[in-house]
């Protein structure tokens, strides 16, 4: 059912240093320009790679969902697994029917890539939290 992994997200009390880390250090060379997305209650930015992306995520406002998350891992840290699925719906489906929970409503979102996402609880998936993400229309 999945398809390429899409990005790895990293939750980070200040994209700005996290994007000094994979510039200044790490050498990475494409990096965008971070933006909020304020119905996630997150900023975001995504450093471009050669095979993948990182998605660096930063808590936007007191409600953001990302609170809970650094009050654990102050420093930040590996959020989430994104893979790519050619029909979320189906995907979403096929999760519930294997006993998984998905996150929120079920209902899919529209995620940072203007394609539609749903998680799956770490709990059913080794301790990871996944998203799963419609793969775009133009990568095809």
């Amino acid at each position: 059912m999945i398809g390429k992994l899409n990005h790895v997200g990293v939750a980070t009390p200040s994209i700005d240093a996290a994007v000094a880390l994979y510039r200044d250090v790490l050498g990475a060379t494409s990096i965008t320009e971070k933006w909020a997305m304020e119905e996630q209650g997150v900023w975001v930015c995504f450093v471009n790679l050669p095979n993948s992306q990182i998605e660096l995520i930063e808590p936007l406002g007191d409600n953001s969902p990302l609170k809970g998350f650094l009050a654990k891992n102050p420093a930040g840290g590996q959020h989430h697994v994104c893979f790519e699925v050619e029909d979320i719906l189906a995907a979403r489906d096929e999760m519930r029917a294997k006993g998984a929970t998905v996150l929120g409503t079920g209902e899919p979102r529209i995620g940072a890539h203007g394609t539609q996402v749903i998680f799956v609880h770490p709990k059913d998936m080794g301790g990871v939290l996944i998203e799963l993400m419609e793969t775009p229309k133009e990568n095809h």
